[in-house]
């Protein structure tokens, strides 16, 4: 690799097999007479070297010019040195073991055919804080499945603990209510679970829907007929599809009505069985709006409901919404769940989470 070790371990290294496949960790400590001792000091030294069977993935695990190493030593304060199929970690003895943790996870990852981007490292740097890091990419322990959603396009995995909570509320309630600010992937994630339902078979139909309303301009003034008209509100909608499916299947299920993104509006009088439903920008209906919606909900189907309560565009401000009313009626009833998301879980890139916190600040949601 690019960087080299520039400072040789002079102490033993024991060897130890993590059994998850694929690396083992000859791991010493300085300053401590055994692991557990100094795990709650932060000023103890460490050392841990971590050794990568598949060289093959390599390239894509430490980035070009070990750049997702860089990420790393960056946000967490260590020092990362790679040569050949080996990575050594020094620094304070918590710091260590997180890097090593995002290391695995990383690993992980590349071997499960995932993207590992700046975004993605980071959301793991953000995680490796969190006790569950561990079961959320290996399926440990407890021997339960890593938190995945798999598309025909690409597998998603959470990245932020409030998305792994989201992502769990997708396959066991019925109806979910998904609060938050923009870039946390409330919608993105829906669609992405509503794809994988779709192509699993377990639901017949995808509807997709958000309500058509403006932020300062009119409907009217834009050129074409209906469809040209709402389409630009339902855009958002339509990415999250491509991005989740090869563009000629979308074409072919929305024209054979398998997949249909439409407005509110268009929901009125139905009954929508068989189905997994997504409102997207929710906030933006009013309560009669919000009860006509829920109320299409039919056998075998799944709805969820995104939006975020602070980034209300009707006339009457927050005060109309039909989000922030059904949120209050219905949270805590039987097979409705609800995930509140902050500005700490947005995923976009960093300067999004700073932008919507100058904007809101620590404003409760509803």
């Amino acid at each position: 690799m690019a960087r080299k070790f520039n400072r040789a371990s002079t102490e033993a290294h024991r060897q130890s097999q993590n059994g998850s496949g694929g690396f083992s960790e000859p791991a010493g400590h300085y300053g401590a007479a055994h692991d557990g001792a100094h795990r709650s000091d932060s000023h103890r030294r460490a050392r841990v070297e971590v050794e990568f069977d598949e060289q093959t993935v390599l390239g894509a695990l430490f980035g070009q010019f070990d750049t997702n190493l860089v990420q790393i030593e960056n946000r967490l304060g260590v020092f990362i040195s790679a040569r050949g199929n080996r990575a050594l970690i020094e620094g304070p003895d918590d710091a260590v073991a997180r890097a090593r943790d995002v290391l695995r996870a990383m690993h992980q990852r590349v071997l499960s055919g995932q993207e590992l981007d700046a975004g993605a490292v980071d959301a793991l740097i953000a995680m490796s804080s969190e006790p569950t890091l561990e079961g959320i990419i290996t399926g440990e322990p407890m021997d339960n499945p890593p938190i995945l959603i798999r598309t025909r396009r690409k597998t998603i995995a959470p990245r932020s603990k409030t998305q792994i909570d989201y992502m769990r509320a997708l396959v066991s309630h019925d109806m979910i209510f998904a609060l938050g600010p923009a870039g946390t992937g409330k919608t993105y994630l829906a669609v992405a679970q509503a794809v994988a339902q779709l192509m699993s078979g377990s639901v017949q139909r995808l509807i997709l829907s958000r309500p058509a309303v403006e932020a300062g301009e009119r409907l009217g003034f834009l050129p074409g007929d209906m469809k040209e008209k709402v389409d630009p509100y339902l855009r958002p909608l339509y990415d999250a599809l491509y991005d989740c499916m090869p563009p000629e299947q979308v074409e072919r299920r929305m024209a054979s009505g398998e997949i249909e993104v439409a407005p509110i509006a268009f929901m009125r009088g139905r009954t929508l069985a068989d189905a997994f439903v997504i409102l997207d920008e929710a906030q933006n209906t009013t309560p009669a709006q919000m009860k006509m919606f829920l109320t299409r909900f039919g056998q075998n189907s799944r709805m969820v409901i995104c939006g975020d309560p602070r980034q209300v565009d009707l006339p009457g401000g927050t005060a109309g919404s039909g989000l922030a009313d059904a949120v209050r009626r219905l949270e805590g009833v039987e097979g409705i769940g609800t995930v509140r998301f902050t500005v700490a879980d947005v995923v976009r890139h960093p300067i999004v989470g700073r932008v919507v916190e100058a904007y809101e600040g620590e404003d409760a949601l509803p």
